[in-house]
């Protein structure tokens, strides 16, 4: 795009300032503060100043409000919802504007567009005039925050506690340019320390390297690890955002096919996430055809392909008939952090060679917490594993101060407390627990980055806009662990319903849908009660603990502690949502939470269907708990025959557990020994063998059922025991999924069957054993 005044004061004062850039191949940060006009106004001369070939509006049309001129042409604009399907793309100008009435700042799309600014650009960021005066009285919320706001709080009674410690953080930040008000060119340039990077010409940011499509030496290891990685020996690379990870898995997927192989999956949450690896394939495999998620191409006289497969279609895939699964395709998990870890398990566990990427720090998923949970498995079935790390930015150099604001404003590096420091204290840890004040929560920045660590390692997705609905979410409380100075544990809780008769009989009959509410308004909408709108709903959002803290009671104690605080309030149930997962569900069992509702598709964050439990906390409410939790039992199998046909095992197997175990007719005994015998079909047998089934399991203790699915998610089960029950017959009894008795042939299935039906017959004929010695069906 051409500039209409390049060689004004500004333009050349913007010409030796991105030389400077280019040189040292940084980013640079303009911060214009003032009222939306006049901040808008100088963000359209920045971009008439300068040569642009990728320039990028992230927010309102500057004209729609009659204060601005239109964009330029050449330049495209996004609204901030719209920024995440930037990733893969390049800028070398991007103004975020978070300054018009009509916008705001939006965190995940900052994080998610700061990484899109090659080396040498700029990011433009332009905001209301009071953030640079830290005396003002009133902030108020920004556009944004409608995202925020919820019933009954309109968004003008919010606080802006997040947006006041952005505009502290900004005036702190040396490493920015601010372009005042008054003023007519930008303020002083901050100090360049250092020498310049190497690589100015954008080809070798890290000096030699022995790889030629490779750019950093770290990155070069990692491919040769990849290319070369063995059965059971997987590989864990991880990196921060702009380090060349998704390449390095594009540059050895190639290397793989050039080798031999012929097949090679990539599984991540979205097709977007793996752009940059078909990307690479295609340049180092020119003669290859892209389409739809798929490479193919010849090799050899060979036909090679390498394919995208979201989460879900990963196992699924393995039942091909031209798949062995004995040696399957080479799998690489990108964004792994992203994906549930009892998945990731799972697929360790079933494909010989594996290798697990993820970003360390980033909104895509959370590197730290994806190792905490993986590790031990890691450790458990594969010793040999090798952890790779990539450091060196590729993308820009190191000190990058784009890379350090955007960490910083967001969070993004937030860390739990040492390990050596939660070590160091002696057993049992004498463990204060407190309810936080979040207007003094966000004055203290050490104790807030803790907190959001903690978050950070403990769930699979945390987004830069968790921090924002921490500080400055409506009826949010905060419940946290300390030992000494050190937050051990934190507890989040949204308080949720209480609606007006009317309001909720409008919601019961989906005629009003008020922002928030999850648990009230989906229990009252889709599971037809509503009394669960009019209830009042503590639903703890978030519940983290040290890694070095566990399994000492704290996460017991922090529920504990917050069910009594909810009863002193008048609040009647406490209640979960999260990605369906068994281990997830065995906790919330073991404090006295009951399954109320199963999601029909699965979330886009976890890859799982929404489970939602609860615990009464009065007799009234406990009367409703009852009534939902008898309609999740019963109409759980009808779900699992359909909608929730392709669900693993092991997460049904834990929601077939609840219940009372159901009444056997009087001639179950003798329908079993006539096809046990060798009787009869599968098909018309299927419902017998499935209330023999049920009946067996509802009568296993609690605990032996959690031992065995932690057993199934760590892959430690042996062959006969609950695990391979509940593997075996929850898809082909309860999801005709017939494949799951034997792989193939008809005969070999219905064999199977009767072996089951023989086991149950046997364990049914001493079902009042007491010590469960009989016979395990399987």
């Amino acid at each position: 795009m051409a500039a209409s005044n390049a060689h004004s004061p500004l333009g050349d004062w913007l010409a030796g300032r991105s030389d400077d850039l280019r040189r040292r191949r940084w980013r640079g940060v303009l911060w214009i503060a003032g009222d939306a006009p006049q901040a808008v106004h100088k963000a359209l001369v920045w971009i008439a100043a300068g040569r642009w070939q990728s320039p990028l509006w992230i927010g309102p049309e500057p004209a729609s409000s009659g204060h601005a001129s239109p964009l330029p042409e050449g330049v495209p604009r996004l609204s901030a919802s719209r920024a995440r399907g930037q990733l893969g793309s390049e800028h070398d100008l991007v103004i975020f504007d978070a300054v018009s009435p009509a916008s705001g700042f939006d965190p995940d799309a900052f994080g998610a567009i700061s990484g899109t600014i090659r080396a040498g650009g700029w990011l433009v960021l332009l905001t209301p005039g009071h953030w640079q005066r830290p005396t003002d009285a009133q902030w108020p919320p920004d556009a944004d925050y409608q995202r925020l706001a919820h019933w009954p709080h309109p968004v003008e009674t919010l606080p802006a506690r997040y947006l006041q410690r952005l505009g502290a953080r900004l005036r702190d930040d040396a490493r920015l340019v601010a372009w005042p008000a008054e003023a007519g060119l930008p303020g002083p340039s901050p100090e360049m320390a250092g020498s310049p990077a190497a690589g100015v010409d954008g080809h070798s940011p890290a000096g030699a390297r022995d790889d030629s499509d490779c750019l950093t030496r770290d990155q070069a290891e990692a491919v040769s690890r990849l290319t070369r990685m063995r059965r059971r020996r997987p590989v864990v690379l991880v990196a921060d955002r702009g380090r060349g990870k998704s390449a390095a898995l594009g540059i050895a997927a190639a290397r793989r096919l050039m080798r031999g192989e012929r097949r090679l999956w990539i599984a991540a949450s979205s097709s977007v996430a793996v752009e940059a690896v078909f990307e690479r394939l295609q340049r180092l495999l020119p003669g290859g055809e892209r389409e739809a998620g798929r490479f193919e191409v010849r090799l050899d006289g060979r036909d090679c392909r390498v394919e995208w497969l979201a989460p879900e279609q990963v196992v699924p895939a393995l039942a091909a008939l031209d798949i062995d699964t004995q040696s399957p395709p080479t799998l690489f998990v990108d964004e792994a952090a992203a994906i549930p870890a009892a998945r990731l398990v799972d697929w360790l566990r079933r494909f010989p060679r594996i290798a697990f990427a993820t970003t360390v720090h980033g909104y895509e998923g959370t590197g730290r917490g994806f190792e905490v949970r993986l590790r031990d498995a890691l450790d458990r079935l594969t010793p040999e594993w090798r952890r790779l790390q990539l450091d060196t930015p590729i993308r820009w150099a190191a000190g990058d101060p784009l890379e350090a604001l955007t960490r910083d404003l967001l969070c993004l590096d937030a860390e739990i407390v040492a390990a050596e420091s939660v070590a160091a204290v002696a057993r049992p840890m004498p463990v204060v627990y407190a309810w936080l004040d979040r207007a003094a929560l966000a004055r203290d920045d050490d104790l807030l980055r803790s907190i959001f660590g903690l978050l950070v390692q403990a769930h699979y997705r945390t987004s830069p806009s968790d921090l924002r609905h921490l500080l400055d979410g409506p009826d949010v409380h905060l419940l946290a662990a300390f030992v000494g100075d050190m937050v051990v544990g934190i507890c989040v809780v949204q308080q949720e319903g209480g609606f007006d008769a009317e309001l909720a009989n409008a919601i019961y009959h989906g005629q009003r849908r008020p922002r928030g509410h999850l648990l009230a308004q989906s229990l009252a909408t889709h599971g037809g009660f509503e009394a669960a709108a009019l209830a009042r709903w503590w639903r703890i959002m978030r519940i983290a603990v040290h890694p070095l803290a566990r399994r000492e009671g704290t996460g017991s104690a922090m529920i504990e502690r917050v069910a009594t605080a909810a009863r002193e309030r008048a609040v009647d149930q406490l209640g979960v949502s999260f990605g369906a997962e068994p281990s997830l569900t065995r906790f919330w069992r073991r404090q006295g939470f009951r399954s109320l509702r199963i999601g029909l598709t699965r979330e886009a964050s976890s890859g799982e269907p929404a489970q939602m439990m609860a615990l009464a906390l009065t007799d009234e409410s406990a009367r409703l708990l009852d009534r939902m939790h008898d309609d999740f039992v019963r109409h759980l199998p009808d779900l699992l025959a359909a909608e929730l046909r392709d669900i693993d095992a092991p997460v049904v197997a834990a929601w077939l557990h609840e219940g009372a175990a159901p009444a056997l007719p009087a001639d179950l005994h003798q329908r079993l020994a006539w096809f046990a015998a060798g009787g009869g079909e599968l098909a018309p047998v299927r419902p017998w063998l499935r209330e023999a089934w049920l009946g067996w399991w509802r009568q296993q203790p609690l605990a032996a059922v959690e031992r065995s699915l932690a057993c199934e998610e760590s892959g430690s089960q042996t062959p006969g025991d609950l695990t391979r029950s509940a593997r075996v017959a929850v898809p082909a009894l309860f999801q005709y999924r017939d494949e799951a008795l034997v792989r193939q042939g008809r005969r070999e299935r219905l064999a199977t069957a009767r072996e089951l039906a023989a086991d149950l017959l046997a364990w049914h004929h001493d079902r009042r054993a007491a010590d469960g010695a009989a016979p395990v069906p399987g």
